[in-house]
């Protein structure tokens, strides 16, 4: 990889953070903005967020999203210094902005053809908007015009806005020391956010010596200045309230006129430390060498060199497993007692070394789930606002960690799951009162570990699902028979909102209703090893829940033949494995069938499902009992031959189309073996049992 490569790199991926960042600070501002007054902090940190992104977007010639960035730049300026009004309108614009330039990101990433036409659109909206306030005058304070003259005009704007809405101005004067004036600015900066706000930081140039810094305050509250004294005690602050000028309005300094913001944020920043000129403090006497450390302890890794090391781990386990075998066929010809011994111990070390490595690897690849709940929550309120629901979005648990891959793949499921929570499930304001219920309705994200998997839930307080209507819609459309309505379960009628083309949507609506999307929703899941689950209760609401692994890098199998063909069969999903005689199988409903400890479970012989010449009669043979869901399979094998920890590699064209494989694993002594997607195996039996009852109707 040359210079120029990790160079884009780096790029996309610390835009990437930016425009994550960007999101979680949108959806706060929205927020802020419904309680009632939008946050400046905010609306100040996303400015400087995308004055960063256009830095690095013309640095290295992302001319696109350079352009997106600075007119949006502009737009956030104009909002923040109080010129142009924060409406519900103006977010939503901000919301599109932070939409397109994603995709801009991606297309910049992939070469692709950028949304030009969207991004010239949005430019001339931002364009178009005007400014819709006069220029002010400076704060009615009996303030040193000294100060006044060295703040930026977005501290002049936040100084003035407090004073006109009636705040209090307090000056609060305290020394730092020079070595932890980073922490003691962000723990005085925590103590006064409850109590008011802090407008800017000042050197006075005086009571300083070479360790340590004055610095003057100028903060805004409602409270006293007595109050504001018990409240910041621990700082050690001295405080002084800034008096008002009686029926006078100063003109704004001259200072402030002869320089634009920008020159002005160049000199000192209020979201930074302070700048201490030469003049204000004394020089030191002896010079500190201070350190050039990184702040954070992380490391950016492609997650392709963490397969690679995956793999080669896992190569190193195969060959381990061998020289196991090979040692236990050799054992009993040895005659050097203490060397066996101790080839055993360095052989158990061996095997706790390799388990953590494996850990270790695993852990790296992991990632919490807010990352994609955040998405989720920007996609729910731009959905909410096209559809006109009210809705709050309650999320618990992102910070269930899972594979990195599962948590991309896992995006866009989820994300059509919401829209149809949004716009099938939670009612409209007026159909929600006029049903006893609370005018604003609730979606609950939920996620949290179970073993050695992750459950997440959605779940609506909305309409429910209408069995009723699906069974009607089903058996117009051909989904279903009508001869199989008396043994369909509800379980069953609800597992059919999955059918392709199935909708009960009397006409198509902008956000969903063309039958089209939960099926792709549970194909999905279904290739990330997951199931998908639903309930649902007219009235009340509906929970869909996915139950996934944790991760696909390193999955533990139960290893099993069938006439000489070797399967893997993922230990996540068995339950247990039983020896039974074919004196135990019978037939119901056309199918094959065992009882175990009193409940009737469904079996499948795998060579049937694979269509496996069966050679050998046997009166015996061994059934895993595996788990899809709620539904349990019965999986007749022949032989049963371990457990073993595997690396899952990708099948080939040939095999892709065929159901029922998630993919293939080397498992030592040059064997491989079909690792079985056991929740598509389920779905492929009932599939095929339907077909075969239909075939056998139509030739009746």
């Amino acid at each position: 990889m040359n210079d120029n490569e990790r160079g884009k790199i780096e790029f996309l991926t610390e835009a990437e953070d930016i425009f994550e960042a960007l999101g979680r600070d949108l959806v706060l501002l929205d927020e802020s903005l419904r309680s009632g007054n939008a946050d400046p902090d905010l609306i100040n940190d996303i400015f400087r967020a995308v004055h960063t992104l256009k830095g690095l977007a013309g640095l290295f010639g992302a001319t696109t999203l350079s352009a997106l960035a600075n007119e949006l730049e502009t737009k956030l300026d104009a909002l923040r210094l109080g010129k142009s009004s924060f409406t519900g309108e103006v977010v939503d614009t901000l919301f599109r902005a932070l939409d397109v330039g994603h995709r801009l990101l991606l297309a910049e990433n992939s070469g692709a053809v950028p949304p030009l036409s969207e991004l010239e659109s949005l430019l001339t909206e931002l364009r178009g908007t005007g400014l819709d306030a006069k220029p002010e005058d400076a704060p009615a304070l009996d303030l040193d015009p000294n100060i006044l003259s060295v703040l930026t005009e977005y501290e002049e704007h936040r100084l003035r806005v407090n004073v006109e809405a009636g705040n209090r101005i307090f000056r609060l004067r305290t020394r730092f020391s020079l070595l932890t004036i980073d922490e003691s600015l962000e723990q005085l900066k925590a103590s006064a956010k409850p109590h008011g706000e802090i407008i800017t930081y000042l050197p006075t140039g005086e009571g300083a010596d070479a360790d340590s810094i004055e610095l003057d305050i100028l903060m805004a509250s409602k409270r006293d200045q007595a109050a504001l004294e018990v409240l910041l005690a621990d700082s050690g602050a001295v405080i002084s309230e800034v008096p008002r000028k009686a029926g006078l309005r100063t003109p704004m300094p001259a200072a402030f006129h002869a320089a634009d913001t920008g020159e002005h944020e160049a000199v000192r920043s209020t979201a930074e430390q302070p700048i201490v000129s030469p003049s204000s403090v004394p020089p030191p006497q002896e010079m500190r060498v201070g350190t050039i450390r990184s702040v954070t302890q992380t490391v950016r890794v492609d997650i392709q060199k963490l397969d690679r090391l995956m793999n080669a781990v896992s190569e190193l386990a195969i060959v381990k497993s061998s020289i196991d075998r090979l040692f236990e066929r050799m054992r009993p010809l040895a005659t050097d007692r203490t060397s066996a011994l101790e080839l055993l111990r360095l052989s158990r070390t061996f095997d706790r070394q390799l388990e953590s490595m494996q850990q270790g690897i695993l852990e790296v690849r992991m990632v919490p789930l807010g990352q994609l709940f955040e998405r989720l929550s920007r996609v729910a309120r731009q959905v909410g606002r096209n559809a006109d629901k009210q809705f709050n979005l309650v999320i618990t648990g992102a910070e269930t960690e899972v594979d990195k891959l599962i948590v991309e793949e896992l995006s866009d499921p989820l994300m059509h799951m919401m829209r149809n929570a949004i716009d099938h499930g939670i009612e409209s304001a007026q159909a929600r009162k006029a049903a006893g219920k609370p005018e604003v309705g609730t979606i609950a994200l939920n996620a949290f570990q179970k073993g050695n998997h992750v459950l997440i839930e959605l779940e609506d307080d909305g309409g429910g699902i209408d069995t009723e209507r699906v069974l009607e819609v089903a058996l117009s459309r051909g989904f279903i028979n009508p001869a199989d309505v008396r043994s369909t379960s509800r379980r069953d009628v609800l597992n059919l909102i999955f059918t392709p083309g199935l909708s009960t949507r009397k006409q198509a609506g902008d956000i969903s209703g063309r039958g089209v999307g939960m099926d792709v929703v549970k194909t999905n899941i279904g290739k990330l090893g997951g199931v998908i689950d639903v309930q649902s209760e007219v009235g009340i609401g509906t929970k869909l829940a996915i139950t996934l692994p944790i991760t696909l890098a390193i999955v533990r199998v139960l290893v099993a033949e069938v006439e000489g063909h070797t399967f893997a069969i993922p230990l996540a999903n068995v339950r247990e494995a039983v020896q039974i005689t074919e004196d135990d199988i019978f037939s119901v409903d056309g199918h094959e069938a065992m009882t175990l400890r009193g409940s009737t479970l469904r079996l499948a012989r795998l060579t049937k499902v694979f269509d496996i010449p069966e050679h050998r009669i046997s009166a015996k043979h061994y059934v895993v009992v595996t788990m899809a869901g709620s539904a349990r399979l019965g999986l007749v094998v022949h032989r049963l031959i371990g457990g073993q920890d595997v690396v899952m590699k990708t099948i080939g064209a040939s095999l892709r189309s065929v159901r029922g494989f998630a993919g293939a694993a080397d498992l030592g002594e040059e064997r491989l073996g079909l690792v079985l997607d056991t929740p598509s195996l389920y779905e492929e039996v009932v599939a095929s049992d339907r077909r075969r009852a239909q075939q056998a109707r139509s030739s009746s």
